[in-house]
């Protein structure tokens, strides 16, 4: 999950050359990648299982970007509780600007749409569909940067959620030898929905071995349990914290 927000906050930027002679970035990357699990915002989308992911970017020179990325997912079918519900694959499509307010200072400004084709969530008792489409804009410094997400519609199929805002601090540490450590903290506020509002944390270490191949190991997890006395958990998964503390490993090739 928290592999997902690294690829969609870190998608690849074109840059000019140190050397005229030298050959231009080229603007489209495809990546494809496995997880031992699939989580977003802290919250499991796989039902603790592995997932497979996969996406597409592009990126011109000056700023403007498209891309979009797929996972395998289960949340759909586990919300319900005759197990009926479906929704298998969600699609994020999602485009913006990247642009610099300062030589230390960017930013990024867009939108981003999580479509779960062909979902019947909405059959689900209390539930809405679960398409969702946010705004978002960041800022970064240095290696820290601060984004914050708004969504114009409902929030993944909770009722009346519109408005719904999550905060994103992230820093970057470059451990050279293609090493890098993310720590991150999120905070999810559900508009009128205060009592599954919660807050979630990531470390995350990464490794570039090299010929578009990068190795990932990130500890993570969610404060939902103690903050609203019970565990993240749906019908059909058997009563597993989906929130709790755990460590996702996963790899991902660049082409």
């Amino acid at each position: 999950m928290i592999f997902k927000k690294l690829v969609l906050a870190t998608a690849v930027m074109s840059a000019f050359c140190a050397h005229a002679e030298e050959p231009a970035a080229d603007p489209l990357v495809l990546n494809a990648g496995v997880v031992s699990e699939y989580r977003y915002r802290g919250i499991s989308q796989s039902a603790v299982k592995p997932a497979l992911q996969g996406g597409a970017d592009y990126t011109a020179a000056n700023g403007l970007y498209v891309g979009t990325w797929l996972s395998a997912i289960n949340w759909i079918h586990d919300a319900d509780p005759k197990g009926q519900a479906k929704g298998p694959v969600e699609m994020d499509i999602y485009g913006g600007y990247r642009g610099a307010l300062t030589e230390a200072v960017s930013y990024d400004i867009g939108g981003l749409g999580y479509y779960y084709v062909g979902n019947t969530l909405s059959t689900v008792p209390g539930a809405v569909n679960a398409n969702t489409f946010e705004v978002y804009l960041a800022l970064t410094a240095m290696n820290f940067t601060a984004k914050v997400s708004d969504s114009t519609t409902n929030l993944f199929g909770t009722i009346n959620s519109k408005g719904s805002t999550y905060l994103d601090l992230s820093y970057t540490a470059d451990l050279g030898n293609g090493l890098s450590l993310v720590p991150h903290y999120g905070n999810q506020v559900v508009a009128h929905n205060s009592p599954v509002s919660y807050s979630d944390f990531s470390l995350a270490l990464n490794k570039d071995v090299g010929d578009g191949i990068v190795l990932s190991a990130t500890a993570l997890g969610t404060n939902f349990k103690s903050k609203n006395g019970m565990a993240y958990t749906l019908p059909q998964t058997g009563g597993k914290d989906l929130g709790s503390t755990t460590l996702v490993l996963g790899v991902k090739k660049n082409f």
